[in-house]
């Protein structure tokens, strides 16, 4: 299964061109690995940008491929506040992705 979706950036390591991102439909992470065919060649992702990208679905794990960076820093502090244990975090820790995809 292969669909154009929305996500922001949980962590990556820009030595090894990989990411983890959470995805705008909630469910399993997805991984990326610079091995992924993508238009992001030559763009550093950092924690927290809103990246939209293909994502497949297979038996054991998510991967995300076409990277498009939309916005660098879009929920900058996002892995942050996702450390915090469930008691310590603000109330509507929320974040918004876009409503419109590309086609």
């Amino acid at each position: 299964m292969k669909e154009r979706m929305y996500g922001v950036v949980l962590w990556a390591d820009a030595s090894d061109n990989k990411a983890v991102i959470w995805c705008e439909d909630h469910g399993n992470l997805a991984y990326y690995s610079a091995s992924e065919h993508t238009a992001h060649q030559g763009v550093e992702l950092d924690a927290g940008d809103l990246i939209q990208f293909d994502l497949r679905e297979g038996r054991d794990f998510r991967s995300a491929r076409n990277l498009e960076r939309v916005d660098v820093g879009y929920a900058k502090g996002l892995p942050d506040r996702l450390r915090r244990p469930p008691v310590m975090r603000e109330p509507g820790n929320v974040v918004t992705f876009p409503t419109a995809r590309a086609s």
